[in-house]
Formats: C-alpha cells, sequence, structure tokens
C-alpha cells in the first residue's frame, strides 16, 4: 500500500495511535525513529499518542519498556500524551494500531489508516498485551519490527515519486 507524499516538501511526519499510548503506539514509535534513523531519514518526525487520556504524562509501560530494551532501543523519553483532531491535519501518516483506534479517530482514509496495512505478513491489528503477559510484549515488538522496516521503504519511495529526496538522505543537495 503506498503511503501519501508529504504535505511540505523535505518533510514526512508520522504518528502512531493506540488506546492509552503506553504499550503499542510508544514502541512503534521507538522502532520507526530508530529505523528512519539508520536509513538516513533523519527528518521525518515520528510521535506517539492515546485516543484515551487517562495515561497522560506517564512513562511506557515498564513490559513495553523492557522489551524495547532487551532489544536494543531506548525507551526512556517516552511521555504519553492524548492524540487531538489536529492530528490529523498536521500528521502525513497517522497509523491507528487497531480498528477501535482507527474508529476512535474518525474512520480511514487516505492519511489515516491501520498500522498492520502496511504489514508484509498483512492486515489486522496490533493486539494490545496490557492485559496480558511478557509474551505479548514480544509478539507486538515483532509485528511494530516488521511494519515499521515496511513503512520505511515506503517512506523512501513516497519520496522518490515525488522527488523530495533532499531532506535527510543525503542524495541530493538542495
Amino acid at each position: 500500500m503506498p503511503i501519501p507524499a508529504g504535505r511540505t516538501s523535505g518533510s514526512y511526519a508520522i504518528a502512531a495511535v493506540c488506546l492509552g499510548n503506553i504499550c503499542r503506539s510508544p514502541m512503534a514509535d521507538v522502532v520507526l525513529r530508530a529505523r528512519l534513523d539508520e536509513a538516513g531519514l533523519t527528518d521525518v518526525e515520528v510521535a506517539s499518542a492515546g485516543t484515551g487520556d487517562w495515561h497522560v504524562g506517564a512513562p511506557m509501560d515498564r513490559r513495553a519498556a523492557a522489551t524495547l530494551r532487551a532489544a536494543g532501543y531506548d525507551p526512556t523519553r517516552h511521555r504519553a500524551q492524548q492524540c487531538v483532531p489536529a492530528w490529523r491535519d498536521r500528521f502525513d501518516l497517522v497509523l491507528a494500531m487497531d480498528a477501535q483506534n482507527l474508529a476512535d479517530l474518525g474512520g480511514p482514509d487516505e492519511r489515516t489508516v491501520l498500522f498492520r496495512s502496511l504489514d508484509p505478513s498483512g492486515p489486522g491489528d496490533v493486539p494490545d498485551p496490557y492485559s496480558g503477559g511478557d509474551d505479548g510484549f514480544a509478539e507486538v515488538l515483532a509485528m511494530v519490527e516488521r511494519t515499521a522496516e515496511a513503512v520505511v521503504a515506503e517512506v523512501a519511495a513516497a519520496r522518490l515519486r515525488t522527488g523530495d529526496d533532499a531532506a535527510g538522505t543525503g542524495t541530493t543537495d538542495r
């Protein structure tokens, strides 16, 4: 599934959204940032938020953070925030972690889709591991890593389609 072009030349902004912004979407945020940096797409903005407000200001769930840390990621900068309606206009791509999150965001459109709609293993929800055991967080990380690779490839491809290759890739000098 091709992603939409950036709204502004030279930049791209991606948001991951789940229910409370302490498990799935912050894991996606951290992994996407790492993968984009590895690809040289350092100018791409990544953020995450929850549709609910009960964790605003809290750090990532300790199990999500431990899973990321064990895989070599740094989860320490995350603080939960709530998604606001303006995000649909601010971000080039809003990735909902499940169908309910997508509905809470107002439903799908060109820029608002399910995170796993870009998963090479097929579409579906990213299950919420909050009420389960540690293995659920490992399962989510595997989905997030696999899908993040596809998202990064799509961001790079979108830049090539639009000729907007200057910001962060180092391949042109503008």
